[in-house]
């Protein structure tokens, strides 16, 4: 009963973690400008974090070391800074727009300008993480999370082609805008393989101190959160295709215009719904980005580290996401459109994948880190294939989107 309820709380914030500002916008402007088209890259991020997820929990679990511990110890100090540097900047850029999207919630809620809610979210986030433990943070927010499967009521209840939504599974050509579809695409993949989200998790097990008895557990906890997760943002993108369409909205550019996908749906409730499903997802993926910070610099520098502790035990630790959540709120407080800086984040974290990714193989394949629980052939090649085709995505479209290519 124990095990099970584990795996219960794990799901929930598996949910909690996957879908977050850049999985809901992302889909939602594949869906207005796509159709069903970008399914199919919803369902490649969605494989690949199950993967890596599980691969994340099997790590801990049996090494007793985080992603950014093993990488350190393999390969030294110097080899990890490059990864260390790369993915501060990228979660940098991700938590300033789990900010702004909190902000936006609150201001479609309150009608007062989203700049002036990004300083009082920011103080939020870190008095919860300065006086909140692990457990809080893991599991309280995330069962809240649990608004966003409106997104998946909403899609049933609009009845959509399933066929055609199924068959929107294999990835296809575009009709039209090739560079934004595969832009699109890029950014979906990088939403849905967040580095953050596996480091996080990889730093949780260690947090509840998970060994070789949680290995089914962490299983469960893998493939079945993330296919949640990955279910929701396909509900999100088939509102936004069945819904946005029909308002003329094939470019979906500002955020007010998003809750115009459930208020078909569900009358003015949709508006809440929506509302809610923004704030708390967001306000969650924001409170586990920026404890990443702390947990990555911290392990990178061999620091003592550990949401549990006090912040007079860990004051590094504590020091690192209190900046970091601070610093973050300034862009979002001076005015930058949160809408495109999530877009744009989720690209470039696609390409920034292999420093993480990349190192993190080697280290599962490793025994003297897993023992005979290294990785199978069909792990390692799925995760090396769809890793390189988001990489190879964005750092194609990213420079044409700046620049303008046609």
């Amino acid at each position: 009963m124990k095990k099970l309820l584990e795996i219960s709380l794990g799901v929930v914030t598996s949910v909690g973690g996957f879908l977050e500002v850049g999985s809901m916008a992302t889909a939602a402007q594949a869906g207005a400008a796509f159709g069903f088209q970008l399914i199919w890259a919803i369902v490649l991020g969605t494989i690949c974090i199950i993967f890596l997820v599980e691969m994340a929990g099997r790590f801990a679990a049996m090494s007793h070391h985080t992603i950014s511990e093993g990488i350190r110890e393999r390969f030294g100090f110097n080899v990890f800074l490059w990864p260390l540097l790369v993915v501060l900047l990228v979660n940098f850029m991700v938590l300033s727009a789990e900010i702004g999207g909190v902000a936006i919630a609150l201001e479609l809620a309150t009608g007062i300008g989203f700049q002036w809610w990004a300083l009082p979210v920011s103080l939020l986030a870190w008095l919860l993480l300065w006086k909140g433990t692990f457990g809080f943070i893991e599991k309280g927010v995330s069962v809240l999370g649990l608004v966003t499967l409106c997104f998946v009521v909403g899609a049933v209840m609009l009845k959509p082609d399933w066929t055609a939504v199924a068959g929107s599974a294999v990835p296809s050509l575009p009709a039209h805008d090739a560079i934004n579809y595969w832009f699109m695409a890029a950014s979906i993949l990088g939403a849905s393989i967040s580095p953050y989200l596996f480091m996080f998790y990889s730093s949780g097990a260690i947090e509840d101190k998970w060994d070789e008895s949680h290995l089914g557990a962490n299983r469960a906890i893998a493939g079945l959160g993330m296919t949640f997760g990955g279910t929701i943002s396909i509900g999100v993108l088939i509102i936004a295709a069945l819904v946005l369409a029909t308002h003329g909205i094939d470019q979906v550019d500002d955020y007010h215009q998003l809750p115009l996908m459930l208020i078909p749906i569900f009358g003015f409730w949709g508006f809440v719904l929506f509302v809610a499903s923004l704030a708390i997802a967001c306000f969650g993926a924001a409170l586990e980005v920026g404890l990443q910070q702390a947990y990555l610099v911290a392990q990178g520098f061999g620091w003592t580290w550990g949401e549990d502790r006090k912040p007079r035990d860990d004051p590094g630790f504590s020091a690192v996401y209190t900046a970091s959540l601070f610093l973050a709120a300034i862009p979002i407080m001076l005015g930058l459109d949160p809408l495109r800086l999530t877009i744009f984040s989720m690209a470039v974290t696609a390409a920034s994948l292999p420093l993480t990714v990349v190192p993190f193989l080697f280290l599962l394949n490793d025994e003297r880190y897993v023992g005979e629980h290294r990785n199978g052939i069909i792990s390692n090649a799925a995760v090396v294939f769809i890793i390189a085709l988001a990489f190879v995505l964005a750092v194609v479209t990213i420079p044409l989107q700046i620049f303008g290519g046609t």
